[in-house]
């Protein structure tokens, strides 16, 4: 019960990374709500963990909808005390000039962008009371880029920077914010990273390269974010920690 009486708001959190920190921080003894651009996804999610879990829909890229969520939350559960930035977008593994420019914004627009939104909706509530922590998702890619996914790589580059820069500027505010930089994992998006079908050989090929010897699970990033939100990481903030099974070394 690490979370015990704590409120929280993942985003992406219909399916892989998103749905374990939310089933994870409810276990913890958290009121979780959902937000994915997928309600239907994100409700069976919230039915699964049962209450105190509600499913918002919501398109992280779209301001309004950002801020909706985040009034939802504190509505339904009398505050907000954790967000989990999650929700994620990437182009096909491929030749970086066969990304068009509708397609680069909207990587930008998911990854990059919703960030910006979340932190317009949340910061002046936190500040107001003194406290809260945000935790960006980002990835391995931001630090240690793989060929075939450069304009995926640089939104996480810049996950990384505006995480460490927001917790510089807010923490006289008394907010922490965090990033977690996952290896590639077993989610719903692992075709679209390795840019082939997802099969044992073509796992392989990328599980080489992890010192560990295997991908990421929804289960590694919520324990890592469960300690990020706790009370025990109370002096913890601008920190990317790296849950990638020594790929970045």
């Amino acid at each position: 019960m690490r979370l015990q009486g704590k409120t929280a708001l993942v985003t992406g959190a219909g399916s892989g990374f998103g749905r374990g920190i939310a089933e994870t921080f409810a276990r913890e003894g958290a009121k979780v709500a959902l937000l994915d651009i997928d309600l239907a996804a994100a409700e069976t999610a919230a039915q699964d963990i049962g209450a105190p879990a509600i499913a918002i829909a919501g398109d992280v890229s779209q301001a309004e909808q950002v801020a909706a969520a985040v009034a939802r939350t504190r509505a339904a559960f009398g505050g907000l005390d954790i967000v989990v930035n999650n929700a994620g977008w990437t182009t096909p593994n491929g030749p970086l000039l066969a990304t068009d420019e509708a397609a680069f914004r909207r990587i930008y627009e998911v990854n990059v962008l919703s960030i910006f939104h979340m932190t317009h909706a949340v910061v002046p509530y936190w500040r107001e009371r003194g406290q809260g922590v945000m935790i960006n998702v980002g990835s391995t890619a931001g630090i240690r880029p793989r060929p075939g996914l450069t304009w995926y790589n640089s939104s996480k580059g810049a996950v990384n920077t505006m995480t460490r820069s927001l917790a510089a500027e807010l923490a006289p505010d008394g907010i922490r914010v965090n990033g977690i930089a996952p290896v590639m994992g077993e989610t719903g998006m692992l075709g679209q990273f390795m840019g082939c079908e997802d099969t044992r050989e073509n796992r392989a090929r990328f599980i080489a390269t992890i010192p560990l010897g295997r991908l990421s699970t929804p289960r590694d990033i919520a324990n890592a974010a469960l300690y990020l939100a706790s009370d025990e990481a109370d002096f913890i903030t601008g920190v990317i920690l790296e849950v990638d099974g020594g790929r970045t070394i």
